[in-house]
């Protein structure tokens, strides 16, 4: 009997060799799903090293679209020239291998060679970015069996796939990152990716080769567990180490992604190691009756040092903290001794969101202290945001907080002008070289501008004199800036706003 003209192989046509429609599906959703994984890996393994900025996010998003877009179009390209079998198990498995290297390639380059580091980062994501994106027209090339099918076909992996780039992400911000660190993740889902590539291997007949694969992946799962990263433990946000002080015994630095964020004396919570630290307490000491206790809310909790001051020097304040991160909450309370600082609670939420909760008129201090990366969260900084502060406080309640800028000052000269558009009192504190109270000739031409400012604010006077006096006695060296010489220092610096707050670009002007 001879072949029926109208069948497909007759056509030329090619068949789909064992990948069924619902093979091709999960094939499509895996892969689509692995991308968004790790890019948003990529974000936390990056962060130590690069910051958790805006710039570095807007790179790694930047690599991850245009892995996509070149795996799309290799992937289609290929797949005319060569048989679409042998494409799909080498992608799953150079592209596995590739994922579990990457914690312990990036880990090692930042610590030995820390120029290659932005080559190798984006190598790392657009390598198997390029190879799981080029999955999906592979798999319609196989599916593409009948030219009549060919919309229906193309739709509905094309939906496929995007369905599994939502869930990649979903799943890895809710539920993989407060679960397990980044290096787990990156190589479980190698694991996965080099498994899946033997499955198809064998389901297509192409799975020689794959051993050597699998040997690669638990090669580079062994260099993962043993390269330098130096966290005690990753968050959902931050690589957190806690170091002890070698020169007092109770002294402890909290780490965040590589940046000193705070100090903590187990032994003595009065003990106030950073300069910034000491000149906010010094304001809140003059701004209200000595012992007096407060109802404070914290912006950012980090090691929780001005929290346990209060505690210890005005017993009965009560101080709610709004932190973000809960493994730093956990890392307060299991190795900074936060069950020990008596009134003090710890929120994990969204500092905007904490200020809405609470009743207008409640509080007597609102402390800003928060940090993602080196620059506040911008939603922080914003003309609405402080409309809420100065809700929650009470008529003679003072807002107080800690400021990083650097170059021009470009960042602390906005926030200023926009705390000043919202309280009738305002002061900067900072070093006279920053704030413009240097007497001319004193500051050394070429001298680094920048570090920590402190800012405050209020509805009414604040006794700035006794304020000064108590920085001296705090032996910080830094200087107060109010009135006419706050707005020269200002200038014509913009407004922020929830519509314009360009925080990143101003701490890199």
């Amino acid at each position: 009997m001879t072949r029926s003209s109208s069948s497909p192989a007759a056509k030329g046509t090619p068949r789909a060799y064992g990948l069924g429609p619902r093979v091709a599906a999960v094939l499509v959703f895996g892969c689509s799903a692995a991308v968004l994984v790790v890019e948003i890996a990529a974000l936390r393994l990056l962060a130590p090293y690069l910051g958790l900025t805006l710039e570095t996010s807007t790179m790694v998003i930047g690599i991850a679209l245009t892995a996509i877009a070149l795996g799309s179009w290799l992937g289609g390209l290929i797949a005319d020239r060569v048989d679409p079998r042998w494409l799909i198990g080498p992608s799953l498995g150079v592209s596995g291998v590739v994922v579990a290297l990457t914690p312990a390639v990036l880990r090692a380059t930042a610590e030995w060679a820390p120029p290659m580091l932005l080559l190798l980062a984006s190598l790392t994501i657009l390598v198997p970015g390029a190879l799981l994106s080029a999955v999906t027209p592979i798999v319609t090339k196989l599916r593409l069996t009948n030219l009549a099918e060919t919309g229906s076909v193309v739709g509905r992996l094309s939906g496929v796939g995007t369905v599994g780039a939502i869930v990649g992400t979903v799943l890895t911000g809710f539920v993989l990152m407060s679960r397990w660190p980044v290096s787990g993740i990156l190589i479980g889902l190698g694991t996965l990716l080099v498994v899946g590539s033997v499955l198809i291997g064998w389901r297509t007949r192409t799975w020689r080769g794959t051993t050597a694969l699998t040997l690669a992946l638990v090669v580079g799962s062994l260099a993962a567990t043993v390269a330098p990263g130096g966290c005690d433990t990753e968050t959902r946000y931050h690589c957190v180490r806690v170091v002890a002080d070698p020169d007092r015994s109770g002294g402890r630095v909290l780490v965040l992604d590589g940046l000193r964020h705070s100090y903590v004396d187990l032994d003595d919570p009065t003990h106030l190691e950073f300069t910034y630290v000491r000149a906010i307490v010094s304001v809140v000491d003059t701004a209200f009756p000595e012992g007096a206790p407060l109802s404070a809310h914290h912006l950012g909790g980090g090691g929780l040092t001005i929290p346990r001051y209060l505690a210890a020097t005005r017993p009965g304040t009560r101080s709610a903290v709004s932190e973000i991160d809960g493994g730093v909450a956990r890392v307060d309370r299991d190795r900074l001794g936060l069950r020990s600082a008596p009134g003090v609670t710890v929120r994990v939420e969204d500092g905007r969101l904490g200020l809405r909760r609470l009743d207008a008129g409640s509080r007597d201090l609102v402390v800003g202290d928060a940090f993602g990366g080196v620059s506040v969260p911008w939603h922080l900084t914003t003309l609405e945001a402080m409309a809420d502060v100065r809700r929650v406080l009470d008529e003679d309640g003072l807002y107080v907080a800690n400021l990083i800028d650097h170059g021009d000052l470009a960042f602390a000269r906005a926030e200023a002008a926009t705390l000043r558009a919202t309280f009738e009192h305002v002061a900067l504190i900072g070093k006279p070289s920053d704030i413009g109270t240097a007497p001319s000739g004193t500051t050394p031409s070429g001298t680094a501008r920048g570090g920590n400012l402190v800012v405050i604010a209020s509805t009414q006077p604040i006794d700035l004199r006794a304020a000064q006096d108590a920085l001296d006695a705090r032996q910080t060296g830094w200087r107060i800036a109010t009135g006419n010489d706050l707005a020269s220092w200002i200038g014509d610096a913009t407004l922020l706003t929830d519509d314009y707050a360009p925080v990143d670009q101003l701490l890199q002007s």
